[in-house]
């Protein structure tokens, strides 16, 4: 199993930008994405990216996050620009398997979380 191990949150105000970065202790082929879960909420998916490079955002964050992966550097990204107090949460990296072309999340892998604290 893939091990994962994000960084790059911290606390900025409304407005601000943050970079997340998830590490994979061996290369991601596609099908990784992130999710967030705010206290008392359910955790949610931010930005995925498919088997054929499809990339889908959550839609309170299209225009202002972008998803990467750099195979070299075995590492996936999060930009995150024009950052509001409703992106508070906890931000987890996860990665799936790849099945006959598709994204298969039976055995899905995540990393321990980054905190991205935004102030209003």
């Amino acid at each position: 199993q893939v091990q994962l191990v994000e960084s790059g949150g911290g606390s900025v105000q409304a407005g601000g930008s943050l970079r997340l970065s998830c590490v994979a202790s061996r290369d991601i082929n596609n099908c990784a994405g992130w999710f967030r879960q705010a206290p008392g909420k359910a955790r949610e998916e931010v930005a995925y990216i498919g088997s054929y490079d499809n990339i889908r955002y959550r839609d309170s964050v299209k225009g202002r996050f972008t998803i990467s992966l750099d195979h070299a550097k075995k590492t996936l990204y999060l930009q995150m620009d024009s950052l509001q107090p409703e992106d508070n949460g906890m931000y987890y990296c996860a990665t799936d398997s790849m099945r006959n072309d598709r994204c298969v999340t039976s055995f899905r892998s995540w990393g321990q979380g980054t905190q991205v604290t935004v102030s209003s």
